[in-house]
């Protein structure tokens, strides 16, 4: 079996926290230039962008440069920077509750996506704290919706990255999380909630389905006043939209979710009103590296409990400037 070459390290430096392009020319091939090849390999890339990144010396190799005229050759690694997609900025903070040689824990505003994906690329917590923490090989520990705010770990040293994504993958990470939905007096709480879900790739819903459970929810009702209650999600299983679909299936949607019972239009990128009322406000977990306990608690609250008009009003007077976000200002903020 041959064994796969190592990938030499990038000449180029992150640009705002985003790694550039890699890739890897084939071993064997038709094109008498590099250039000929990228046209055919990057068909979404408009071939006068191609010779204009040549030209200005925007794409590199291992010694440097790549001319508009250079010969094919096989198995050559390649770098550039991709041209980023325009983004909003997303105006909340994002702040760091604990740092060392290990870890990043942060509390994560709503909106803000925890890794580069899809038309977030730069407004993304990962890219952030590379930039900001000057940490080019950070990277995330688990997954954290866009819309759900609170707690995120991320892993300092490459080294360390599995030690700490197995904790997430063996469920030895115990966490909790609050929610703002309707209250139903009739309803008996607390209770464990269990379904089989399924997340196709390209659909947005999850899907309950008749069969074998392999998602498990403890669900708590905290307190309630006009209406609404206050609730705490214990998650013994991650499956995607776990919680907001476990709520949904008993008639308690998280207030502000697009997706569960209805998918809703996306809204504008610049439309900050109405966030999700989902908060990641605790993990505990005992560290693989040090053996030490750890707990980290959320500084963030849902506005939706504490001041329902600011909840709906937007970053003018809502989760901008409201108790969500000042009360989240204990450390420094990227």
């Amino acid at each position: 079996m041959r064994r796969k070459s190592r990938r030499p390290a990038s000449p180029l430096p992150q640009r705002r926290g985003v790694d550039p392009v890699h890739l890897r020319l084939p071993l064997e091939g038709p094109w008498p230039t590099v250039r000929e090849h990228l046209v055919d390999r990057l068909p979404a890339v408009a071939a006068a962008r191609i010779d204009a990144a040549l030209g200005d010396g925007e794409i590199v190799g291992e010694h440097g440069p790549i001319a508009p005229d250079e010969p094919f050759r096989p198995g050559a690694h390649l770098w550039f920077y991709r041209d980023l997609p325009d983004e909003v900025p997303v105006p909340f903070e994002l702040v760091v509750l604990h740092r060392d040689e290990h870890l990043v824990v942060v509390d994560k505003p709503h909106f803000l996506a925890t890794t580069p994906r899809g038309r977030h690329v730069t407004e993304t917590a990962l890219s952030r704290l590379r930039h900001v923490l000057d940490l080019p090989a950070l990277s995330p520990a688990h997954r954290l919706d866009r819309l759900t705010a609170g707690l995120a770990m991320f892993v300092v040293r490459p080294e360390d990255r599995g030690a700490y994504q197995g904790l997430f993958h063996d469920r030895l990470v115990r966490k909790e999380y609050q929610a703002v939905a309707r209250y139903d007096p009739g309803l008996s709480l607390p209770r464990t909630v269990r379904s089989h879900i399924v997340k196709e790739r390209g659909v947005i819903a999850a899907q309950e389905i008749e069969a074998p459970p392999n998602s498990e929810s403890r669900i708590d009702l905290l307190e309630h006043r006009d209406g609404l209650g206050r609730y705490r999600l214990r998650p013994l299983t991650g499956r995607t939209h776990q919680l907001r679909l476990h709520m949904s299936g008993l008639g308690l949607p998280i207030l502000g979710d697009p997706v569960y019972p209805v998918v809703l239009p996306e809204p504008a990128p610049d439309d900050f009103r109405g966030p999700l009322q989902l908060l990641a406000s605790v993990v505990e977990f005992t560290d693989p590296l040090t053996g030490r306990e750890r707990r980290f608690e959320t500084r963030r609250t849902l506005t939706a409990w504490t001041d329902p008009q600011a909840w709906a009003a937007g970053p003018d007077g809502g989760p901008g400037t409201g108790p969500g976000t000042e009360s989240a200002r204990v450390g420094p903020a990227v």
